[in-house]
């Protein structure tokens, strides 16, 4: 429920800062002076990029929230026990134990989306988030593409 709070509040100031530079932009392109209106084609672009980064990374948690709900009433969901801190992250030394498992189980099972899940957590209790989004950005896109085919 924090993180959810987090991303919202981070989503409101993306939104006042976007709102922010873009009067600056329209007051920039107003003026008429020629680098002035460059700078505001530009503050234009900036925040549409930053519209579309956000929409993407929202994007990305709805759906490996929905992957992990699915994963754990199917019962699928790691069940190692590992050391938990007081801040609630995993143990490092536990989750580098626990790591080879789930990397062999992608490897045996290199389409299956739970597999993939799996191993995102396993990379995230190691401490590797990049490789923790990219294992999940997989189970998400092989998910997706199962529930295509039905």
């Amino acid at each position: 429920m924090r993180a959810r709070i987090g991303v919202a509040v981070m989503a409101v100031l993306l939104a006042l800062y976007i709102a922010l530079v873009a009067q600056r932009g329209w007051f920039l392109i107003a003026s008429g002076d020629p680098i002035a209106v460059a700078m505001g084609v530009a503050l234009f672009v900036l925040p549409l990029l930053a519209v579309w980064a956000l929409g993407r990374e929202l994007w990305f948690g709805v759906r490996a929230e929905q992957l992990g709900r699915r994963l754990e009433t199917e019962g699928g969901l790691p069940d190692q026990e590992v050391g938990v801190r007081p801040s609630g992250r995993v143990v490092r030394a536990d989750g580098n134990a626990v790591f080879p498992a789930f990397r062999a189980d992608v490897e045996a099972h290199p389409e299956d989306w739970r597999a993939w899940y799996r191993l995102g957590l396993a990379y995230d209790s190691a401490g590797d988030r990049r490789r923790a989004r990219e294992s999940v950005r997989k189970a998400i896109a092989l998910e997706a593409a199962e529930r295509k085919r039905g």
